[in-house]
């Protein structure tokens, strides 16, 4: 069922909608279907066609580089912040990632061609779709190095801060074998890690649920990587 959307309301669900222009925002709002995600789900496999964007609201999607054996890490997540697709308006059709549902809630669905000829029109879609895409871009790189030179405690408090970014809350649905997937490390670093935030009362944890008790401190522990990605955000995606 579509589900036609207020500037308001769009500014407090997907801040990729809230930055469009009254106008482009009104052109594409009746085709917007609200839909649930719900943990777990692929939206798309690497190499897969993509048929829709999704502009999460309250959920979060993982993407994730698969390897010839099946394992994988995450490269880049997505939430509020931003749109899963961007192969579409990118040229390439089909993307080596796979992009799988990582904290259930709900997006906006868009059809391609609807996107597309929008993004054709080569005005402020166009150009803040492009803007987002460099900061998905440094995102990835940013991981990628964060990955080879940051501790797991680092790694963990970064991952935790920017999916904490997108949550409407403080509580985070999310098992310990999850984390490790995402992180690309085995779940007893994980299980050990966590361990050493609870005891430092950073987090609290209990099967499958993590509860932020001390924002600042893991932003303490944190390396650069997140602050670097978060401003780059901030910088190319604020309205103008």
């Amino acid at each position: 069922m579509a589900a036609t959307l207020s500037p308001l309301q769009s500014s407090i669900q997907n801040h990729l909608l809230a930055a469009l222009p009254e106008d482009i925002f009104e052109r594409i709002a009746p085709h917007l279907e609200l839909i649930p995600m719900p943990l777990g789900e692929v939206l798309y496999e690497s190499g897969g066609q993509l048929h829709h964007a999704y502009f999460p609201t309250t959920a979060i999607v993982s993407l994730h580089y698969v390897m010839e054996n099946g394992s994988s890490a995450e490269i880049a997540g997505v939430g509020n912040d931003g749109v899963v697709g961007i192969s579409l308006f990118m040229g390439g059709n089909t993307t080596p990632s796979r992009a799988t549902v990582c904290s259930s809630g709900h997006a906006y669905r868009l059809k391609a061609r609807l996107l597309m000829e929008e993004f054709n029109r080569a005005g402020p879609l166009m150009r803040l779709m492009l803007r987002y895409t460099q900061a998905l871009i440094t995102q990835m790189s940013q991981t990628a190095v964060c990955n080879r030179h940051h501790s797991m405690e680092q790694q963990m408090c970064r991952w935790l801060l920017f999916t904490l970014d997108r949550s409407p809350s403080h509580e985070l649905i999310m098992t310990q074998e999850l984390i490790a997937s995402m992180l690309g490390v085995r779940r007893e670093g994980i299980t050990e890690t966590a361990g050493d935030l609870q005891r430092a009362g950073l987090i609290s944890y209990r099967r499958g649920h993590i509860t932020v008790q001390d924002r600042a401190g893991l932003e303490v522990r944190a390396c650069e990587c997140y602050n670097v990605v978060k401003k780059e955000f901030r910088r190319l995606l604020r309205e103008s």
